[in-house]
């Protein structure tokens, strides 16, 4: 098998969105556009409630998916198709926007830490205009792969090395996400398709990727080059990541704010259907 190598590593850039949520966007900047299906990575954490009290109030979606994964804090997310619900600490929201959504999701606390991710995942033009969806998990419905030298996965979507599946179901680009603790002197292994793009995110700790054991450290993001083989070790300490991999759609991308599909036409029907409130 060919292993996957680090090819380029990034700590993203500050930003800020909703009504003014601090954080580090990752994947979606001038820096680093895109990494097909994934059109974006959002990393937010801070025990300052000035820094993301105000949330992200009601917006609109079409064309790709948000999941929002929570390492500490409570979010509530609430839509026009009847969904509500809120996630805790390794809770997981994955919403399919299809032909169009109105959320929010807004923080349930006033004090103390909130901390976790938001990405998104295009969808294929076949779907993009599909019915929404919304699937939510608490921690307690996600599986965790406990290993015997004391190495656990949080398998969120796709499935382990040792064959644990995960608890979303997307049948659109079949994405691995996987939330994983390795401990001092261990390796991670995972087979992947070799069409794969894949990426881990360095929640805390420093690893050595691949063959070459190319060095990726805390708050990192690291893109792997192409093969089916990912290798991740450790040595001097315990280390937790995120491992995110899918086949890209190798489709054209058209943005336009809350929405994104395959031209400018279709981003300005997005738009003059929000207008006209057909969401």
């Amino acid at each position: 098998m060919n292993t996957k190598e680090l090819q380029y590593s990034t700590p993203g850039i500050p930003a800020s969105d909703g009504a003014g949520v601090n954080m580090t966007r990752i994947i979606g900047s001038p820096e680093l556009n895109m990494l097909d299906p994934f059109l974006l990575l959002d990393a937010f954490g801070s025990d300052k409630p000035n820094d993301y009290l105000a949330g992200f109030p009601e917006h609109p979606h079409r064309g790709f998916e948000t999941v929002t994964y929570m390492l500490a804090g409570k979010m509530r997310h609430k839509d026009n198709a009847g969904n509500e619900g809120v996630i805790e600490q390794h809770g997981v929201q994955w919403m399919t926007a299809g032909k169009g959504i109105l959320h929010s999701e807004m923080p349930e606390q006033e004090e103390g830490l909130l901390a976790g991710f938001q990405l998104w995942v295009n969808l294929p033009k076949s779907n993009k205009m599909s019915e929404p969806k919304y699937q939510e998990f608490k921690a307690a419905d996600i599986p965790v792969e406990r290993h015997d030298n004391g190495s656990f996965i949080r398998v969120i979507a796709g499935k382990t090395e040792l064959g644990t599946q995960g608890v979303i179901n997307n049948e659109f680009v079949n994405p691995t996400y996987l939330d994983v603790t390795l401990k001092q002197g261990e390796t991670f292994n995972q087979t992947v398709s070799g069409l794969d793009n894949s990426m881990i995110y360095m929640i805390t700790g420093n690893a050595e990727i691949g063959s070459n054991l190319a060095p990726l450290t805390e708050k990192q993001l690291g893109i792997l080059t192409s093969g089916s083989q990912v290798t991740i070790k450790t040595k001097a300490q315990d280390i937790r990541f995120l491992f995110i991999s899918a086949k890209p759609l190798n489709e054209p991308v058209a943005r336009g704010g809350p929405f994104v599909m395959n031209t400018q036409a279709e981003i300005v029907q997005a738009f003059d259907d929000y207008k006209a409130n057909k969401f």
